[in-house]
């Protein structure tokens, strides 16, 4: 990594650390980044998208640990994201309270990215969660290379061409789960989890592969195609 870019970097996280926003590279497109849990900076990402505030943001992180501190996640979801992540994947979760309601359009739901990108988990790792949605106008194609970046930010960076060119696929964790009573020659009850695929988006092949190689071990069922 140049020094020029390095110095980029440095100063893309001081501003999100300072309430601004910084256009970033991912894999799958670019991205619009603020402190996700700062109510103000999220509302200045809906403002230069022109996007309503009905329609929820997602949350970049750069570490499991961060996801912990945006998301509820149990054990038995833990093991498939793990397998998901880090990648082009949008993990639907519980939200924690630190993140908030403006973010998620009062839902309880929050979308979870933990991008492939090394300027992109730079940022991150020192900034805290930010925001994850693509750097353009609402309704308007992503960018997939800064030449592409119509909007307005404090900061841009620019990372090269995505390496997918596309948004991530979208797999939602938060449907109920299921618990099979347990019998006599049984140390606990078996859980059965419940994820479906709401976009169908970068990797999506290897998702799916993903998704059906723990079927037969963890209970999974119920992944729709989109």
């Amino acid at each position: 990594m140049h020094p020029e870019e390095k110095d980029l970097i440095r100063k893309a996280i001081d501003t999100i650390k300072s309430g601004g926003t910084v256009v970033y590279p991912t894999e799958t497109v670019y991205g619009l980044g603020a402190d996700a849990l700062s109510e103000e900076a999220v509302r200045k990402v809906y403002e230069i998208k022109r996007r309503d505030l009905s329609q929820p943001l997602s949350v970049a992180v750069s570490s499991f640990e961060m996801l912990h501190k945006v998301a509820s996640v149990d054990s038995e979801s833990l093991e498939i994201i793990t397998e998901l992540l880090p990648g082009p994947v949008t993990v639907l979760l519980r939200k924690k309270e630190v993140v908030p309601d403006v973010l998620t359009a009062a839902s309880e739901v929050v979308g979870v990215r933990f991008p492939d990108n090394e300027i992109a988990t730079r940022i991150i790792k020192e900034a805290g969660p930010i925001t994850s949605t693509s750097a353009n106008v609402s309704g308007r194609n992503p960018p997939t290379c800064v030449e592409e970046v119509e909007i307005k930010a404090d900061i841009i960076i620019n990372g090269g061409k995505s390496k997918y060119g596309m948004p991530s696929t979208v797999v939602d964790m938060t449907k109920a789960r299921t618990r099979t009573r347990a019998t006599a020659n049984e140390e606990k009850a078996n859980i059965k989890i419940k994820i479906e695929i709401k976009r169908r988006g970068a990797c999506y092949d290897r998702v799916l592969h993903v998704l059906r190689s723990k079927a037969a071990g963890k209970g999974l069922h119920g992944f729709p195609m989109p």
